[in-house]
């Protein structure tokens, strides 16, 4: 069964930075696009960020752009999100998915979420 699993959220204050992970399990990783989401409570699911298939083309959310990067590891069936410069509107649940797509930033079209780790950027 795939399984993602995330790790590194955390509290941070404004300015900070913190490294998300997640390891994926149950799927052969190198042809699953793999995104970021967020939500914080009373929003709506967020894209964040996606890389596609063979880490060639990324793309993020404008509100995080020049911010996060997103990269991947195929060897070690892990993507990263790298946030640095983080804002307390950055604060959120942030889930790893996996999509069957080259690419998508639609969440409708991801088919594995992560359990997701809970992020905190105080003011």
């Amino acid at each position: 069964q795939v399984q993602l699993v995330e790790s590194g959220g955390g509290l941070v204050q404004t300015g900070g930075s913190l490294r998300l992970s997640c390891v994926a399990s149950g799927l052969t990783f190198i042809k699953y696009a793999m995104g970021w989401f967020r939500q914080a409570p009373g929003k709506e699911r967020e894209f964040v960020a996606v890389i596609t298939w063979s880490g060639g083309r990324i793309n993020l959310a404008d509100s995080v752009k020049g911010r996060f990067t997103i990269s991947r590891d195929n060897a070690k069936d892990t993507v990263y999100l790298q946030m640095n410069s983080l804002r307390p509107e950055d604060t959120a649940v942030y889930y790893c998915a996996a999509s069957n797509n080259y690419y998508s930033d639609y969440a409708h079209e991801y088919e594995y979420w992560g359990q997701g780790t809970q992020v905190t950027v105080s003011s």
